[in-house]
């Protein structure tokens, strides 16, 4: 789960954002990011519409997208305002590939690699 401070929460701050922030489309999402004031916590928003499928499909697609901002948390990106737009496509889409295309929308407007936070390598079935 995000951290207060890393949550936007307000109406006016998801429509600042959406109209100002630079856009960068992927398969899956729709990212508008907005920088802040350097030092400034970075801050995740999330817009999963009925179209992505039932509550259930939403839910799991809006879990999946907050670990992956979580993950760019820990592993130190800041001073930047995210709201994520879900397309239908991402109900069929695995963590990896939406933490991945958030880590190319976040590198491709910051202009530097970003890294996730590391994760453990997956445990094999014996």
């Amino acid at each position: 789960m995000l951290a207060k401070a890393n949550r936007i929460t307000s109406a006016d701050d998801y429509r600042f954002i959406v109209r100002r922030g630079a856009k960068v489309a992927g398969a899956h999402t729709v990212s508008y990011i907005r920088s802040r004031e350097s030092g400034s916590d970075a801050r995740f928003g999330f817009i999963v519409s009925k179209k992505v499928g039932t509550a259930v499909r939403r839910n799991l697609v809006r879990r999946r997208l907050k670990a992956a901002g979580r993950e760019f948390v820990d592993g130190g990106v800041t001073a930047v305002d995210v709201v994520v737009r879900a397309l239908p496509a991402a109900s069929e889409a695995a963590f990896a590939e939406l933490r991945d295309e958030l880590g190319a929308a976040l590198a491709a407007r910051t202009g530097r690699r970003v890294a996730s936070r590391p994760t453990a390598a997956p445990v094999e079935d014996l």
